[in-house]
Order: structure tokens, then sequence, then C-alpha cells
């Protein structure tokens, strides 16, 4: 079973790549983040099963902004749902504010009405329930409290496929970012705690991390994209896949049995 997930970027401007690059790849599941509404409705003429959901608001100049939310299937979608997030808008600090209102909107802007996707899928007579994430970029602890909140809605009985952004920072010239964003100073300074933490919570979850140590953002020089997969699988392969086609984020595929 190939398995992939990207964040494709919503402001891509080589989107007839991204489009060839998705419907010629041999996937079983495909997620996607930050697809552009535009962009929705052509991924809505491929031949598969999908289900989507607006993740975000995105508030700029011009008005408010949609961001889905895709997951694409060859396999029957049996299912599907959605695990909400709050507003933190109101809980960030001045710096938060200032930092945010400083930097062009493109690269921070204010975010609302937030949720993440998951679907199940009937896979060779069994029921799969796979997750599309979009942890914020934000407080780490806000980060592992929305990881926790999409993992009350698995069923440990039952085989299950997790995808997405999680925007886990691992960097010391990027984990700065999370005290400007809201965290705390040890935040920035203790940066490999994050990833420690998140994967005692993978292996907690029985979850597996085939591309653990790889890179999947250049500028972070961190893996923020993840597919974390339940042990009930065998990984045969992991990639990340050099061409980001327009976006900050590499695509990546697991492929298990």
């Amino acid at each position: 079973m190939n398995i992939y997930s990207w964040n494709m970027l919503y402001r891509n401007e080589e989107l007839d790549r991204a489009f060839d690059f998705i419907a010629t790849s041999n996937f079983d599941i495909f997620c996607l983040q930050e697809v552009p509404e535009a962009f929705l409705t052509r991924l809505q003429t491929l031949p598969h099963f999908i289900a989507f959901r607006a993740e975000r608001s995105i508030s700029l100049s011009k008005g408010h902004l949609l961001n889905y939310l895709v997951i694409l299937s060859k396999h029957p979608i049996t299912g599907e749902g959605e695990i909400p997030h709050p507003d933190y808008w109101p809980l960030l600090p001045l710096r938060t504010r200032i930092f945010m209102l400083l930097m062009p909107a493109k690269l921070f802007a204010k975010i609302q009405d937030r949720k993440d996707l998951y679907v199940d899928v009937t896979i060779h007579g069994s029921s799969v329930r796979i997750f599309n994430l979009h942890l914020i970029l934000m407080h780490p602890a806000w980060r592992l409290k929305e990881f926790e909140s999409a993992m009350v809605e698995r069923d440990r009985s039952r085989p299950a496929i997790i995808c997405g952004d999680f925007n886990i920072l691992e960097k010391p010239h990027i984990t700065p970012l999370n005290w400007i964003l809201g965290g705390r100073i040890s935040d920035a300074l203790l940066y490999h705690r994050e990833r420690t933490h998140i994967e005692e919570r993978f292996l907690e979850h029985a979850l597996t991390n085939p591309l653990y140590g790889g890179i999947t953002h250049t500028i972070s020089q961190s893996q923020l994209d993840h597919i974390l997969v339940s042990h009930t699988f065998s990984i045969k392969n992991a990639v990340i896949f050099p061409d980001r086609i327009g976006s900050d984020h590499h695509p990546i595929r697991v492929v298990v049995a």
C-alpha cells in the first residue's frame, strides 16, 4: 500500500505540475494540506474517492482565504469526520501579535476556524482509519494537545495511518519561533525537546514514524511532515521526494504491507 502526504502550499505557483504529480502517482492514499479552493475543484475530477474539509481561514488584506485538507483514496471511503481546534488568537502574548503584524501576511497571518480530517477506508476487506492533520505553528504544547485530540478519534482495535504537517521545529536556528509564537524560552533553547516528547507519544500510541530524522522542509531543516502507521503494518519503503513542486515542503511516501 502506497501512502503519500504533502503540504502543497496554499500559494503554490506550479499548480499544473502539482496536479500532474498527484494524478500520475501510484497511490492508495494521498493526503494533502493547504489545498487552494480552485485546486480542490481539479482534484475532484480525478477517478478516486475523495474527502475534504476547509482546514483554516486565513485573514488577508483582500479578505478571508480558505485552505482545504484533502484525502484521495483508491479504496472506498465509508465514513468521515472532523476534529475542530480552538481559536488561539486571544491567548497569544503581545510579542506574537506584534511579530505577526510586522511580518508579510503570506508568511504569518491571523488564522481561524481550524480543523483536521479523518476518514474510514475499506482496504482489502479491512477498515483503516486515515487522519490528515495540520498542527498549529505556534506553542509546542498546543501542537501536542492537537495531536492528542486527534488520537481520541482513533480506535486502537483497527489499523490507523496518520498523515500531515505537524510543524515540529527541531533545529536551533528555527526553534526561536517557538518562543516568538507564544511558547516559553525553554521551547526555543531546548531545541530537540519537542521531538523527544512527540516520539514518546508515538510510541505510546503504538505508531511508527518511518521518516524519523529526515528533513521535509528546507528552511526549518526539520521533519515537519509525517506518515505514521500503526504497528500492524510492516514498513517496506519511506521516501522524501527531492522536488518540492512549488511548495516549501517536500512530498513524502511510505510503502507498507
